[in-house]
C-alpha cells in the first residue's frame, strides 16, 4: 500500500503529463511508497490518452475522469476519494509547482518536529513566476481573505499542499473550497503551517483561469466560509470511563 498519494487535477494539460510524471518519480522514488492519481476534469484534448499511455511503464499512475468539467475543487475531492494512501499531496498539473518540494513537506508533516494538531502543510511560492496582473490579484485576494478569516496563511492559492486523507474528507465540500483549506482546517481546531516552495513559469499549454472570474466567485465563497467559521463548534468528547 502506498503511504503518499500525489493528486493532480487537470483539464487540457496533455503536453504537461509526461514531464510532470517523470519529475514526481524522480522526487519520490526511493523515499516513500507513492501513487499518482490524475483526475481529468472533462478535458477536450488527449490528456486522458497521454495518461493511459504512461500507465504501461508507470505502475504507480492512476486515472480518474469526470465526464464534464466540475472545477478544481471537485477534481481534488474525487482524487482524494480515489486515493489509497493515508497522506495526500496536491499538485497543479501545469508544471508550475515543483515536485522536488514534496519530500520537504512530507518530511515536515511526518517528522518528530511536526507541531501537535497539525492539519495542513501549505506551500508558499516565494518567487512567483506569473504575470504582474496575476501577482497583484493574488496579493489582493490573500490580504482580504486573511483579514476576514484570520487564517494566517500568506498564499492559499499555491496548489502544493499536504494533509491526511481522512481529515480532508471530513471537511465541508463545495466549489472552490481548495482556496479556503487553511480556514477550514483552523475551523476543525487544527494547525496550518506554510513552507517556502519553488514556483516555475508555465512553459506548455494555456491557463484555464482568469483574474476576473476568480475574483468574482471568490467574493461569494468568502462570505460562505465566514459563515462556516462563525457557526462552527468543536465538541469535546468525554473518554470512556470518565
Amino acid at each position: 500500500m502506498p503511504e503518499l498519494a500525489v493528486v493532480i487535477p487537470v483539464r487540457n494539460e496533455a503536453e504537461n503529463i509526461a514531464p510532470l510524471v517523470a519529475e514526481i518519480r524522480d522526487a519520490l522514488g526511493g523515499r516513500v511508497e507513492f501513487e499518482i492519481v490524475y483526475v481529468d476534469d472533462g478535458s477536450s484534448d488527449d490528456t486522458a490518452a497521454r495518461i493511459r499511455a504512461l500507465q504501461r511503464e508507470v505502475p504507480q499512475l492512476r486515472l480518474v475522469r469526470h465526464r464534464a468539467s466540475c472545477g478544481q475543487s471537485a477534481a481534488v475531492r474525487t482524487g482524494v476519494k480515489a486515493a489509497q494512501a493515508p497522506w495526500i499531496a496536491t499538485l497543479d498539473g501545469d508544471g508550475q509547482n515543483d515536485p522536488a518540494d514534496i519530500p520537504n513537506l512530507w518530511a515536515f508533516a511526518t517528522g518528530a518536529d511536526a507541531p501537535p494538531g497539525l492539519g495542513l502543510v501549505a506551500g508558499r511560492r516565494v518567487k512567483r513566476q506569473d504575470s504582474r496582473a496575476k501577482r497583484w490579484a493574488s496579493r489582493l485576494a490573500n490580504g482580504i481573505r486573511a483579514r476576514l478569516l484570520g487564517d494566517d496563511t500568506p498564499d492559499t492559492g499555491c496548489g502544493l499542499k499536504l494533509f491526511r486523507r481522512d481529515e480532508f474528507l471530513d471537511l465541508p465540500g463545495f466549489d472552490h473550497m481548495h482556496r479556503f483549506l487553511p480556514a477550514l482546517y483552523i475551523r476543525r481546531g487544527q494547525k496550518v503551517v506554510s513552507l517556502p516552495v519553488n514556483h516555475r513559469p508555465r512553459t506548455r499549454g494555456r491557463s484555464n483561469y482568469g483574474n476576473l472570474d476568480r475574483l468574482l466567485v471568490s467574493l461569494s465563497d468568502l462570505l460562505g466560509v465566514m459563515w462556516l467559521m462563525r457557526r462552527g463548534r468543536r465538541p469535546e468528547v468525554v473518554p470512556d470511563g470518565e
